[in-house]
């Protein structure tokens, strides 16, 4: 089986490559495309076929996806970028990458997504079947783009696709839970947020790129216990929220994980951030 793997270069990406990397069978191939090939090193160090290219030129894809058996696109632009470029990437790129695995033979997909598709709550956590509802204060192009992306690749005749829909992605040095706080310092203190561990992300990812009869499906991936912004901020050493709001929504990005733990047999390594925090994984 050889795999080819997308957005290595990112604190998720990278993650999942080198697990993919060290749990592999003997005759198991990793192949991972990069627009940096000095970025690549340490996974090629590991084993890893390193393909240089953008994910958006067609050519580079032939050759990324020569031989291969199946995808897991974790390339994604969200913060800090024009909405061009996120619908580019996040839409645009994985359509292409979606239609040249088809036409190239590969059949397994997984795509990463964001359990923000849902919108706004629903007054429980969000489960995979609800359809998404526009809204809500973290509803923006991200979201948006990767709702498409979705849609857009379900409908692709011949593709074994899995959708991973991910919490708030932190640990292994990830800068994504220090710098939270700018948003979150002006939030209610009451306002909870589903995080996951890059290390259970990569779990999670791989029991969807394994499981048999999975295609067509969508899989929450988070850990057990949303946490509130105060408690985010304690945890951080960080000023606590000035806000004496309530959360208008407190069921927004509150994901079920009754699908992967029941379907695909996921765990949480970390089931909470403080699990994480005393494990020095954070």
């Amino acid at each position: 089986m050889l795999t080819l793997v997308t957005g290595v270069t990112g604190q998720v990406g990278r993650g999942f490559a080198q697990r993919l990397l060290a749990r592999r069978a003997p005759a198991e191939q990793v192949r991972v495309l990069v627009r940096d090939a000095g970025r690549a090193g340490p996974l090629a160090d590991l084993g890893a076929e390193v393909v240089v290219g953008d994910l958006r030129d067609t050519e580079v894809l032939g050759k990324a996806l020569a031989g291969a058996d199946a995808v897991v696109n974790i390339a994604a632009a969200f913060r800090g970028v024009p909405d061009e470029e996120v619908w580019a990437v996040n839409r645009d790129a994985a359509l292409e990458l979606g239609r040249a695995a088809v036409a190239s033979g590969v059949r397994r997909f997984v795509q990463t997504s964001t359990g923000l598709v849902y919108g706004v709550g629903r007054g429980r956590p969000h489960v995979e079947d609800d359809e998404t509802v526009p809204g809500g204060a973290m509803w923006m192009t991200y979201p948006e783009s990767k709702v498409a992306a979705e849609r857009g690749l379900l409908a692709l005749d011949g593709l074994d696709l899995r959708i991973g829909r991910l919490g708030f992605v932190y640990g292994d040095g990830d800068p994504h839970l220090p710098n939270i706080t700018r948003w979150t310092a002006h939030q209610p203190a009451t306002k909870r947020h589903h995080l996951v561990h890059v290390a259970d992300v990569a779990q999670g990812l791989l029991r969807l790129l394994y499981a048999p009869g999975a295609d067509g499906r969508a899989y929450n991936i988070a850990d057990d216990a949303p946490v509130t912004a105060l408690e985010l901020h304690q945890l951080l050493g960080a000023p606590l929220p000035d806000s004496e709001e309530t959360d208008p929504d407190p069921w927004h990005g509150i994901l079920s994980t009754d699908r992967i733990r029941r379907e695909l047999g996921y765990r949480p390594y970390y089931p909470t951030v403080w699990a994480a925090r005393d494990a020095g994984a954070l």
